[in-house]
């Protein structure tokens, strides 16, 4: 697995519960950290489920893809999500065996 992996993501605390959406040079890492309680806003609301993520060859492109999914709504991210991931399952194994 590379090293440094540009991706946008989204960690939810449960099904339909609250979402965090963001961008990162290390997903891995930034994954871990969210499932360790290391943050602010994921740390509070639980988030440290991976339901969707998008992997990008540059920071700026994944940078872009982030401010498009925060600008939407709701409803829209929710649809993202369960068109890869529909049971809403933890994807956290998947970065981690290089699947991605």
């Amino acid at each position: 697995m590379r090293q440094r992996l540009p991706a946008v993501y989204i960690v939810a605390s449960r099904r339909n519960g609250t979402l965090y959406t963001g961008v990162t040079a290390h997903l891995v890492q930034r994954i871990w950290q969210h499932r360790e309680g290391l943050g602010g806003f994921s740390t509070r609301y639980d988030c440290k489920l991976l339901v969707w993520f998008e992997i990008h060859v540059t920071m700026e492109s994944a940078i872009a893809r982030e401010k498009q999914i925060k600008a939407g709504s709701r409803a829209k991210k929710l649809a993202l999500i369960e068109a890869d991931n529909p049971l809403w399952i933890d994807l956290w194994p998947t970065i981690l065996d290089g699947s991605e």
